[in-house]
């Protein structure tokens, strides 16, 4: 997908004076809430259906927590086996939110499932990576019914990162086999830019200073990965191909989790996320139950049947 969201953004960044967005090109510089848009649009492209693979591709050092915090999320897309002690609002039932858009345009809303975990400690293309590198690493996950996530560490230069974006989503051209994928890229901006990629884990750059929350998992970069991939999952799912649902031109479209910039919590104005719950023991922040106990915060998702967003 293209990053031209970032000259929408940047307009509405100059208007309000705040700061960032996930879309389809990831985070870029805009309002930590925008005004709802009025209607999302299907434009009659498909949607990712079926049963569809997870791939990471860890590129850079990652800890071993920093895996488990990331893998563990993605393992908490899927229904867990019923327990009597299975808590809510849970990760799994925000990405159900999304069935509404499924169910307009007559198709199932696709069951994710954690797949192949790849590792690349050495960085194999550089440290400087360009979009051409990140779809060569999405292509060593699955070929096809597959979401490839590329992660790269927090020393991993990625061609505008920081600058215009967080992470992105794409797909692969299709091959003599018929084969096609979905790929997703997300950059750890611990060290390069906590304070637009990161909010509101760390202060922002720009606009509202509140005091930044306490992240659920103890790791900034990784509980902040974790946003901006949700957000992307979300935008993947239902607008794979560049014509499935949004908002606005195709060049700068607005997504599910797009449209509902900044909003996790009831409440929510810029420099402020919402009303959230508070773990009692660390004071860390978040929205949603994951597996194995976890604990995230995930973006509000925009309701295409009431032009709203909607929390978890």
């Amino acid at each position: 997908m293209a990053s031209s969201a970032f000259t929408t953004a940047l307009i509405l960044f100059l208007v309000t004076s705040s700061l960032l967005c996930i879309s389809n090109a990831g985070r870029t510089l805009t309002t930590l809430v925008e005004e709802q848009p009025l209607a999302m649009t299907y434009h009659k492209g498909a949607l990712l259906t079926g049963n569809i693979s997870v791939n990471l591709i860890f590129y850079g050092k990652f800890s071993a927590s920093q895996k488990a915090i990331i893998s563990d999320f993605v393992a908490s897309l899927s229904p867990l086996p019923h327990r009597k002690d299975s808590l809510e609002p849970s990760v799994t039932t925000w990405w159900k939110t999304l069935a509404k858009y499924f169910s307009a345009s007559r198709t199932r809303l696709p069951k994710l499932a954690l797949g192949k975990q790849l590792l690349d400690e050495e960085c194999s293309l550089g440290r400087s990576l360009r979009e051409a590198d990140l779809v060569k690493l999405a292509a060593r996950g699955a070929p096809r019914n597959a979401v490839n996530v590329v992660l790269t560490a927090a020393d991993v230069a990625v061609e505008g990162f920081c600058m215009s974006r967080c992470g992105t989503h794409g797909a692969s051209s299709r091959s003599k086999a018929g084969g096609r994928f979905a790929y997703v890229w997300v950059g750890n901006s611990a060290e390069q830019c906590p304070g637009q990629c990161a909010w509101p884990f760390h202060q922002p750059m720009y606009g509202p200073q509140a005091p930044p929350l306490v992240a659920p998992n103890g790791d900034v970069g990784a509980d902040g990965m974790v946003i901006n991939l949700a957000g992307l999952l979300a935008g993947v799912a239902t607008n794979p191909f560049g014509n499935g649902f949004f908002q606005g031109p195709k060049e700068a479209p607005l997504e599910a989790a797009t449209a509902c910039t900044g909003v996790y919590g009831k409440g929510a104005y810029p420099g402020y996320a919402g009303d959230l719950l508070v773990d009692p023991a660390t004071g860390a922040s978040y929205n949603a139950h994951g597996a194995r106990g976890r604990k995230y915060l995930v973006p509000a998702l925009f309701d295409p049947a009431t032009s709203s967003c909607t929390l978890v």
